[in-house]
């Protein structure tokens, strides 16, 4: 592990640094409090560090202050080393920031101790960090299809309509539903629709740009945001991926499965008031329209086409339409 020392004392620097280097640490050196400073703004500081109290230039508890007032992912473990032994200088180092304190002069054992207890916290909060990585991993993408969860496409919707509002440019947002997908199910079991579910989610994901986002919306639906895509050029990207998904049978070990999707499609405008669920109701609206005429093509419709939601709500129900 990286460690930083901070002395102003040569005598002193090259001692730790002797006990440091014997005790495996890689060590990085500072003279004073400046220099230590910018040593710990690096993109590289080490997140284990030794600082004198009394510097030159910054001493070691206003280092503490404003490492503590950055606003940083990763955690710097501060040992302060003080020649002060009144408990009142104690408590105001470790109020500026720092994490453990060692009077001037150490034992070399003691310090050993202290920095085994600096490591054991930065190995867990680096054990935290994973874990909390790979969890907002799993909130934001389907376990199935590795595409965005609902609430993550849902997001991504939210925040580029906010952009499409702010940079007067457009939003083409597209709805996905496999056709006759519960036949699959029932023909051949949940574990080929598992199966047909992936390959269509990684044959959608090759059809569109990478900076156009493909979330699971629910079941066998999907939904597609694509930025700056107008209404020719939201149709033209919704018959890519109708293609791209049934230009072939999917192959499983229950044998080759054809597949066709239906699409609705309609776009948010940056000079027209937009909302989330208004556009998701639009684009729910032509994808009824596509369903109800024969399947596998692709519907657009505005936002102001109401009337095609309401007809296909009371003409079908909606289990029996989306399939």
């Amino acid at each position: 592990m990286r460690i930083l020392v901070a002395d102003d004392d040569p005598i002193n620097r090259r001692l730790l640094q002797a006990s440091l280097v014997g005790w495996d640490y890689e060590v990085i050196l500072a003279r004073d409090g400046e220099e230590a400073w910018n040593i710990l703004l690096r993109e590289d500081a080490p997140k284990l560090a030794i600082l004198d109290w009394m510097m030159p230039g910054m001493d070691g508890t206003e280092i503490c202050r404003k490492v503590r007032k950055r606003n940083v992912t990763f955690y710097t473990y501060i040992l302060l080393l003080t020649a002060n032994f009144r408990k009142a200088d104690i408590i105001a180092g470790l109020e500026a920031g720092a994490d453990d304190y060692l009077t001037k002069p150490f034992e070399r054992n003691e310090l050993r101790a202290r920095l085994r207890t600096g490591r054991r916290i930065l190995e867990l909060q680096e054990q935290l960090h994973s874990f909390t990585d790979a969890l907002q991993f799993q909130l934001a993408n389907d376990p199935l299809t590795g595409t965005l969860s609902r609430a993550a496409i849902l997001e991504t919707m939210r925040i580029e309509l906010i952009r499409c509002q702010r940079e007067r440019t457009t939003v083409g947002i597209l709805m996905a539903d496999l056709d006759h997908f519960k036949q699959v199910n029932d023909t051949y079991g949940h574990l080929t629709g598992d199966t047909v579910l992936r390959e269509v989610a990684k044959r959608m994901r090759s059809a569109v740009r990478p900076y156009d986002a493909v979330g699971r919306y629910g079941g066998e639906e999907f939904l597609i945001i694509a930025p700056g895509c107008d209404t020719p050029a939201a149709m033209s990207r919704a018959e890519g991926i109708r293609d791209a998904v049934g230009k072939e049978p999917v192959d499983t070990p229950e044998g080759m499965v054809p597949v066709t999707l239906s699409l609705g499609v309609t776009v948010g405008e940056g000079d027209k008031p937009a909302e989330v669920e208004g556009l998701l109701r639009t684009a729910d609206a032509a994808l009824y329209e596509a369903k109800n005429r024969g399947r596998n093509q692709v519907v657009v419709s505005t936002p102001s086409k109401d009337v095609i939601a309401k007809s296909s709500e009371e003409s079908m129900p909606r289990g029996k339409l989306h399939s």
